[in-house]
C-alpha cells in the first residue's frame, strides 16, 4: 500500500507539473505557488488545481464573448470613441495610460462628460432611485451583490414602478454574489411586473460548471444606466452599508460617481455585452445613442474579465503609476498585487512621486490582510505612505494622479480582480472631479492610522513569517 501511495503521489505531481509547465499564461510566481501546493498537499492540492487552477469560462463562453464584442465594434464603434481620442483629448503626460486602456476592449476617450461625487450611501440611493423614477425609456442595472435589504429592495421597487409605467427595465445579478435574491420572492415580483431579468454566470448546473469552468469566475461589475443619459460607476453594490451578510465589518465605505455625457453609452455597451452573453439577445434589439455635455471632460470605460487578455488591469495600473508626476493616491480593500503593480508603485515613489496607499485596518478576508501586509516593508522602504482605515471596511476603489486624472470603479488590486472577475471602471481627466475624489481620499486618511517602518519592523517574527507564507501562495488565492 505504501508503494502504491508513493507511486500515485509521484504520478499526480508529475502529471500536474507537466500541465502547469505547458501553460504560457502563468507567471513564474504562480507556477511556483502551484508547485508548492501540489508538493505539500498532493491529493488535496490536485483537487484544488482541478477546481481553481484554470482561468477559463469554457470554449463556448469565450467564443460567445468574442462574437458579442465583434458585433458591438461592427455596429456601435461610433460610441466607443476614436482610436486617436487620447491624442486629441488627453494631456501628453497621461496619454499613454489612456491609450493602453483603449487597447483592452476598444473603449477610447470621448469628450463631453460631467460627473458628480455622491456624498454617502444614503445620498447615492436617493439620487439613483429618483433617476429611475424619472426614467422615460429604459433602465439597465447589473450588480455583483444585490441583497434583499433596504437598499436592494428600494432599487427593486423602483424598477417595478418603472416597468409598470412602460419603461423597459433590464436587471442582471451575479449568480453567486446575488444567489439569495435570485431565489427570493422579490426577484419573482420584478419578473411579474415586467422587468426583464438575467443571471450573470449562473450556478444552475454546478457539476457542468466544475467540469468546464470554475465557480469563482464572477461578474463583479456594478452598473446602472438610465435612458442612455445617466450612469453610476463606483464600488457600491445594491446593498446597505451595514452589509448584513458580513455585518461585523460594517459599515462598508463605498464611493460612487454619477456621470452624464458620452461615456454613458460606453458603459451601456459594456452592460449589453454581458446581457447579450447571458440572454442571447442581439444588438439589433437595442436603441443606442450618445449624449454629450458642452465643455465636458474626456473619459473612457475600461472593462476587464477572464475573457479579455491576461494582465490587462495590472498593466493599466502600472501605466498610470508611470504617468504620475507629483502625486498618486490609491484606495482599495484588497491589495495582493502582482510584481508589475508592486514595482510600479515603488518606482513612482523612488522617483519622488508622493505615493499614498489606503487600506482597511480590519479586512473581511484574513488571507488578503496577511498577504497585503507582506508587502508593507518594501513599499515603505521605497518611500510610499500606507494608511489603515479604521472607520469600517473601506471598500472604495480609487486612484488619483496629480490632481488631474482619476480611475474609479469595481477593480481591486488583487489577483481575483486581475484574472477572475468581470470588472468595470471609468478613467477620466478632469481637475474638478479629481479634486473631489482626492478630498474624499483625504477623509479616508483622516480616519486612518499611519503605518510606519518602525511599526512594521516591530512585528514579531511569527507574524512576518505568516504574512510571507500567505503571500507566497498569493497567485493561487
Amino acid at each position: 500500500m505504501a508503494t502504491f501511495l508513493l507511486s500515485l503521489h509521484a504520478l499526480i505531481i508529475i502529471g500536474f507539473t507537466f500541465r502547469i509547465m505547458l501553460r504560457d499564461d502563468l507567471s513564474p510566481q504562480a507556477r511556483l505557488a502551484w508547485f508548492i501546493v501540489l508538493i505539500v498537499l498532493p491529493y488535496i492540492g490536485s483537487v484544488i488545481y482541478f477546481l481553481f487552477g484554470e482561468i477559463d469560462l469554457g470554449h463556448h463562453a469565450t467564443r460567445r464573448h468574442k462574437e458579442v464584442f465583434e458585433k458591438i465594434r461592427a455596429k456601435a464603434s461610433h460610441l466607443m470613441g476614436a482610436q486617436d481620442g487620447a491624442e486629441r483629448l488627453i494631456d501628453p503626460l497621461y496619454r499613454s495610460a489612456f491609450q493602453y486602456s483603449g487597447s483592452i476592449n476598444g473603449f477610447h476617450p470621448v469628450a463631453g462628460n460631467r460627473a458628480e461625487l455622491m456624498a454617502d450611501a444614503a445620498a447615492t440611493s436617493a439620487r439613483l432611485i429618483a433617476d429611475i423614477d424619472a426614467a422615460q425609456t429604459h433602465v439597465h442595472v447589473l450588480y455583483y451583490i444585490w441583497l434583499e435589504d433596504r437598499t436592494g429592495t428600494d432599487i427593486a421597487q423602483a424598477l417595478i414602478r418603472a416597468a409598470k409605467r412602460g419603461v423597459t427595465c433590464r436587471a442582471m445579478a451575479d449568480g453567486l454574489g446575488s444567489r439569495a435574491l435570485i431565489k427570493s420572492q422579490l426577484w419573482q415580483q420584478m419578473k411579474e411586473a415586467g422587468v426583464q431579468m438575467a443571471v450573470a454566470l449562473p450556478l444552475d448546473n454546478l457539476i457542468r460548471t466544475l467540469l468546464t469552468s470554475r465557480i469563482d469566475l464572477r461578474n463583479h461589475r456594478k452598473i446602472t444606466i438610465i435612458d442612455s443619459k445617466i450612469t453610476y460607476c463606483g464600488s457600491r453594490n445594491s446593498a446597505d452599508p451595514e452589509f448584513r451578510i458580513k455585518a461585523k465589518y460594517a459599515p462598508w465605505v463605498d464611493i460612487m460617481l454619477r456621470f452624464e455625457g458620452a461615456v454613458v453609452a460606453q458603459n451601456e455597451l459594456l452592460f449589453l455585452s454581458d446581457w447579450m452573453q447571458a440572454t442571447g439577445d442581439t444588438l439589433d434589439d437595442f436603441t443606442l445613442h450618445a449624449n454629450t455635455i458642452d465643455d465636458g471632460f474626456p473619459a473612457q470605460v475600461m472593462g476587464d474579465g477572464p475573457t479579455e487578455r491576461r494582465g490587462a488591469t495590472p498593466q493599466l495600473f502600472s501605466a498610470l503609476s508611470a504617468c504620475a508626476q507629483e502625486s498618486l493616491t490609491l484606495s482599495t480593500p484588497y491589495f495582493v498585487p502582482d510584481a508589475t503593480v508592486l514595482d510600479a508603485l515603488c518606482s513612482a515613489a523612488h522617483r519622488g512621486v508622493a505615493v499614498r496607499l489606503i487600506f482597511p485596518k480590519v479586512n473581511d478576508s484574513w488571507i488578503v490582510a496577511a498577504a497585503s501586509r507582506s508587502y508593507y516593508r518594501k513599499l515603505l522602504s521605497a518611500g510610499c505612505e500606507i494608511h489603515e482605515f479604521k472607520g469600517g471596511l473601506l471598500h472604495a476603489k480609487t486612484l488619483t494622479l496629480d490632481g488631474k486624472v482619476s480611475l474609479i470603479g469595481s477593480s481591486n488590486l488583487d489577483i481575483r480582480s486581475f484574472d477572475l472577475n468581470y470588472e468595470n471602471n471609468i478613467l477620466l481627466q478632469d481637475h474638478g472631479v479629481t479634486l473631489a475624489v482626492q478630498t474624499r481620499q483625504e477623509d479616508y486618511i483622516a480616519q486612518s492610522e499611519p503605518v510606519s517602518p518602525d511599526l512594521v519592523a516591530a512585528w514579531p517574527r511569527h507574524r512576518r513569517i505568516w504574512n510571507n507564507v500567505v503571500a507566497t501562495i498569493g497567485p493561487v488565492l
